[in-house]
């Protein structure tokens, strides 16, 4: 069975018992000190398909719990942001999982309610800030005075521009006409928008898992199998016997999905292959072959594989703690039956 098989026997329960998984994984999730981050994706795959089936207090309880917590799933907590205010509220005041970028565009979508919870916030960007006073009375927010114009100028030219008119009269230093203030909050946020893109365009590395390729490359270049195999496993995020068993037998073609999810170039991908199989390229057919067969298998396919992968290591666990259960169910029977032979023993 996949994990998605999984996911829809617990979404067909009763939904007392969703409730129950949904709060008991948050809180064991909340628990630890410091997550994997396959214990944060494991999360998210399990309660993101409950979240539809959970009640109102329970998507409350959750949103409180995470909160507190540093190292939040970051999609379960957009999900819950999402909400009504009065669920999303703990997030949106104390969630350090929610960045600039994230306030900005809940309150666009959500108004005043979500903004005025914003609002809260330790630490908040004073743009932020200005964007929700503007929200709620523009005329609170003054426009900044250029630095490069005196007021004795603006002054001059009001002066002229109302002889010349007949009619207006210069404006004082802290006046500003209806409008302005609102359009100076939105300028400002949006130089800070640019300045947040800028920074993650910054990060951005120029060459796209730099270092998942530079692991692999070198442990598979080690000549030992084990320790290509654990680093494809941490590169994949799945259970280090799977990884063995993409390359146990000759055949490149689950190596070769497994390195086409990761979006390896083609040069990337054949100096890893033939490093791990160096018997299978022995002519330069053989190799153009490969390029041909990585080039025209796409990335969603070779990503569908991985799911698959990642489902069987899902469906392993649930069945290595299945004998568990029915050892203990057992016990418990056992105890039962000599329990009968105690009480008749008693009465002789």
């Amino acid at each position: 069975m996949s994990s998605s098989d999984f996911r829809q026997i617990a979404i067909r329960t009763e939904s007392g018992k969703a409730e129950r998984l949904f709060r008991a994984a948050v809180s064991a999730f909340c628990s630890l000190t410091r997550p994997s981050r396959r214990e944060i994706g494991q999360l998210e795959d399990l309660t993101l398909p409950l979240f539809d089936n959970v009640s109102v207090e329970s998507r409350r309880y959750v949103a409180a719990a995470l909160s507190e917590c540093e190292y939040a799933p970051a999609a379960l907590v957009r999900r819950l942001c999402e909400e009504p205010v009065d669920i999303a509220a703990p997030l949106l005041i104390r969630s350090r999982a929610v960045g600039d970028i994230d306030l900005i565009a809940l309150i666009g979508r959500h108004g005043l309610p979500h903004a005025r919870a914003i609002a809260r916030r330790k630490d908040l960007n004073p743009t932020i800030a200005d964007l929700i006073r503007v929200l709620e009375r523009p005329t609170l927010v003054r426009v900044r005075k250029p630095e490069t114009e005196s007021y004795p100028a603006r002054s001059l030219a009001a002066q002229t521009h109302a002889t010349a008119d007949g009619a207006e009269t210069p404006q004082a230093p802290g006046q500003q006409t209806p409008g302005v203030a609102a359009e100076n909050a939105r300028r400002r946020l949006r130089s800070m928008m640019r300045t947040g893109d800028e920074a993650s365009a910054a990060k951005v590395d120029a060459f796209p898992g730099a270092d998942t390729y530079v692991k692999l490359r070198e442990t598979a270049l080690t000549g030992n199998a084990a320790f290509f195999q654990t680093a494809l496993a941490d590169a994949l995020d799945i259970e280090f016997s799977i990884a063995q068993s993409l390359t146990a037998n000759q055949n490149y073609a689950p190596l070769l999905a497994a390195l086409r999810s990761l979006d390896f170039s083609e040069d990337r991908a054949f100096l890893i292959t033939v490093a791990v199989y160096p018997g299978l390229f022995p002519h330069p057919q053989a190799i153009r072959t490969y390029l041909d067969r990585y080039r025209l298998l796409h990335r969603d396919v070779a990503l569908d594989k991985v799911r698959g992968w990642k489902a069987e290591t899902l469906s392993r666990v649930v069945r290595n703690a299945s004998p568990a259960n029915s050892e203990a169910r057992k016990a418990s029977n056992s105890d039962e039956a000599e329990a009968p032979g105690l009480r008749a023993s008693s009465r002789k």
